[in-house]
C-alpha cells in the first residue's frame, strides 16, 4: 500500500532506507525503534549521507530563522 499518512510519511516507508542514529548503520525497513531512526530515504546512498543532509537542513533553517528575526 502506498500513499501518505496523516504525518506526510509514505506508507510504503517500511520498505525504504533509514539511518540509525544510535549505531550509524543504514537499515532497510523498520528494524530499530523509531527514536533511533531518521528517514525515510529512497536509496541506501541517500541514507548513508543522512548526517550531511541533517546538517544542511539545520543550517538552512537557522539562516531562515535569522532572516525572519527569530
Amino acid at each position: 500500500m502506498t500513499g501518505e499518512n496523516d504525518y506526510g510519511i509514505q506508507q510504503d516507508a517500511e520498505h525504504k532506507y533509514w539511518y540509525n542514529m544510535k549505531t550509524g548503520e543504514v537499515e532497510q525497513g523498520f528494524q530499530s525503534p523509531a527514536p533511533n531512526r531518521v528517514g525515510p530515504f529512497d536509496t541506501r546512498a541517500e541514507a548513508e549521507h543522512a548526517l550531511e543532509k541533517l546538517r544542511e537542513n539545520s543550517a538552512k533553517w537557522a539562516e531562515e530563522d535569522a532572516e525572519e528575526g527569530r
